[in-house]
């Protein structure tokens, strides 16, 4: 029987998260094995995954790869988010891309983005977490409450339902300027 694609967890008791092979059940505790495995920041600096959110609720975003033209877009979306919405609920943004530290620079350049983002240079998260593709988390502490695997590359969660969830007011895409009726 094939896992759920997305998961909701709040409250949910069960075993912890393992690497690739295993059901994984949200609501649980990140395995050690994975919550050690490093990123990398924009300089190199390596930082253990779990580390990310061990202290503060995060919703983290894996990206297929920076070259992916879908996830580009995505990520041009989540910059979109302001600061002070993420603030108010106390939660942390994370991207991860599966690409050389080097690259996060121009990639935020293009995307707008400003929010924290890493690189899983060798994709082990990845391929611990048995990810194909792009994944959307919500955590905090070492738990995981809810956990979306894209079924393919246009299967993103849509951002505002990633940020209801972990109460961050929605946010508005339109492009378009508003218009003052005078």
């Amino acid at each position: 029987m094939a896992a759920p694609v997305t998961r909701q967890v709040s409250g949910c008791a069960g075993p912890i998260l393992t690497p690739t092979g295993s059901d994984t059940e949200p609501g649980q505790p990140l395995a050690t094995a994975v919550a050690d495995l490093p990123v990398l920041d924009a300089s190199g600096r390596r930082v253990s995954f779990g580390a990310l959110f061990r202290e503060r609720r995060a919703v983290v975003v894996f990206v297929r790869h920076f070259l992916c033209y879908v996830c580009k877009e995505y990520v041009e979306d989540l910059a979109k988010i302001p600061k002070s919405f993420l603030r108010e609920a106390d939660v942390t943004l994370i991207v991860i891309g599966q690409s050389s530290y080097h690259h996060i620079e121009p990639f935020c350049k293009l995307t707008g983005y400003s929010h924290e983002i890493y690189v899983d240079p060798e994709r082990e998260i990845y391929k611990r977490l048995g990810m194909k593709r792009g994944e959307e988390i919500s955590s905090s502490g070492n738990s995981i409450h809810f956990v979306h695997r894209d079924r393919n590359r246009l299967d993103h969660k849509p951002i505002n339902s990633v940020l209801q969830l972990v109460g961050v007011q929605p946010v508005n895409f339109m492009s378009r300027p508003a218009v003052i009726h005078v």
